[in-house]
């Protein structure tokens, strides 16, 4: 009997004369959790739309179960028990859960109407084997349901399908600590059950928790593969990023800062209350807590997305009202939101279009944009920034997710923004672009850029920050010092168990 559910033997894919796979081996045992991992741009997505029928190999070969695998396209991939759940989940919102469960296999009776109660019976065992409750009723529209209830409903239609290996991405990218729980809870009964599961995450802890092997890619190259409990995440770095990277965090401490640059005073709106806080020329200061606590909402209203509902916000020590988003562009803001796919950039527009997005006032002419003057700006920030990319005409929502936030970041230091909102920065990316960003940061910071930054993770806050505000559910539990901090005080105060 084959041991192995899918071997992937010398998969090559060539996109305009750039090597993309280079002869990767890919082997995964019936009833594992196998990890793939690797940079951005290591080929981890390319090879999975190989499998998927999304991609046709230029070389190599696949067995599945022993026998060929040529999947002529997705739903053939499918037909054959192969299903991929992407980061961006594939549901559509007005319809309910077991309509979505259904999609593409509906079961109808002669005359070609759809048959309710059957359908209804089929999507609910599977529904049920995956959600166990989580999901009180299934004809609500998904749109209406969180994340973590999407994704099983996800999970529950790739069982449908009667799927016997099923590659997740980034499951875990937007999700809280309690649903990861219960989301590795899933996993676990699916490989219990003899089903196989090709994971990928940035999120290196979680691979030692969840799963049996790991496959590591490096451009485009296979690296490294090994048993889970014979590593460290050191041994996996080293070998995601091809050098050993001794200090994650390159940000050096500086104790003394320019004047103020922003100032807030007992400001209240959507989600907050009562929160005052002063950000200093040349400083990061950090706003962390736990997720909804209200973080992202303080951001919006500073930078005039949402409404305050009381306080003051001064900004180069004048008090200010700034309305709307382009008032505070004007005035010197920049904001690097959490989703950068669907609020930081137009995805099927080119890079050098990106980067110029909101510095127009500085690149047009009555009106019309001057190739003369946004080529050369664009230029600026893309070589600065070291945008992986042929040249400026590529699509962005073809770029590696460190290479999308870069172009985002190009974006604002070409509005000429003094200050720097980030709100989850490294989201979504792997380990050798996060350095890349924090070093960025670091030089941005020494250059006189002032950041306010948001992030979940208790060491990134730690080790980039020069000092944190914590939120608890709405309020402003305290500010810390970076000479003060440790991750169980900042644990404690964003989990309300104690004030600073």
């Amino acid at each position: 009997m084959n041991d192995y559910a899918l071997e992937m033997r010398g998969i090559t894919k060539v996109f305009s004369k750039v090597t993309a796979l280079d002869q990767v081996d890919l082997k995964v045992k019936t009833g594992e959790v196998h990890a793939l991992i690797g940079e951005n741009g290591a080929g981890k997505s390319t090879l999975m739309k190989v499998l998927s029928g999304a991609y046709h190999p230029d070389g190599g070969e696949m067995l599945l179960n022993g026998k060929p695998f040529k999947p002529r396209n997705p739903k053939d991939a499918i037909d054959q028990g192969v299903s991929v759940i992407y980061q961006e989940l594939n549901l559509v919102g007005e319809l309910s859960a077991i309509k979505n469960v259904m999609l593409g296999h509906e079961i109808h009776d002669k005359a070609h109407f759809i048959r309710m109660k059957q359908e209804r019976e089929y999507a609910s065992r599977y529904l049920d084997y995956v959600c166990r409750g989580a999901i009180p009723d299934y004809n609500v529209p998904v749109k209406r349901l969180s994340v973590a209830q999407q994704q099983m409903v996800e999970i529950a239609k790739a069982l449908s399908y009667n799927s016997r290996i099923i590659v997740m991405d980034e499951p875990t990218d937007t999700l809280t600590n309690d649903e990861i729980t219960v989301l590795f809870e899933i996993v676990n009964k699916l490989k219990a059950d003899g089903i196989t599961v090709i994971y990928i995450s940035h999120r290196l802890e979680e691979l030692f928790e969840l799963c049996d092997r790991v496959t590591v890619l490096r451009d485009g190259k296979l690296v490294a593969v090994e048993d889970i409990r014979k590593i460290d995440k050191d041994w996996l770095i080293t070998r995601m990023i091809g050098r050993d990277l001794k200090d994650s965090y390159p940000r050096r401490h500086r104790i003394e800062h320019g004047k103020p640059v922003l100032e807030v005073k007992d400001l209240s709106g959507n989600r907050f209350r009562h929160v005052s806080f002063t950000l200093h020329q040349g400083e990061v200061l950090a706003l962390t807590g736990l997720v909804g606590s209200g973080r992202t909402e303080i951001l919006r209203t500073i930078f005039g997305a949402e409404k305050a509902s009381g306080g003051e916000i001064r900004l180069f020590e004048k008090p200010v009202v700034l309305r709307h988003p382009q008032a505070a562009t004007k005035a010197g803001i920049g904001f690097a939101t959490e989703d950068r796919k669907a609020q930081g950039l137009f995805l099927t527009h080119d890079i050098r279009s990106n980067i110029t997005e909101a510095a127009l006032r500085h690149v047009s002419t009555a009106g019309f944009i001057q190739g003369k003057k946004e080529t050369p700006l664009a230029r600026k920030y893309f070589d600065a920034l070291h945008v992986v990319s042929p040249d400026m005409n590529k699509l962005c929502k073809y770029l590696s997710g460190g290479n999308q936030q870069k172009v985002v970041l190009a974006k604002w230091l070409a509005s000429g923004c003094k200050i720097l909102f980030l709100d989850e920065p490294t989201r979504g990316i792997d380990v050798g672009a996060k350095y890349e960003i924090y070093q960025l940061i670091d030089q941005l910071v020494q250059e006189g850029l002032s950041i306010l930054m948001i992030s979940s993770e208790m060491p990134e806050v730690m080790g980039v920050a020069d000092r944190a505000v914590v939120m608890h559910e709405g309020n402003m539990m305290g500010e810390v010092g970076y000479q003060d901090f440790s991750e169980e005080l900042l644990m404690k105060l964003g989990s309300g168990e104690a004030v600073a």
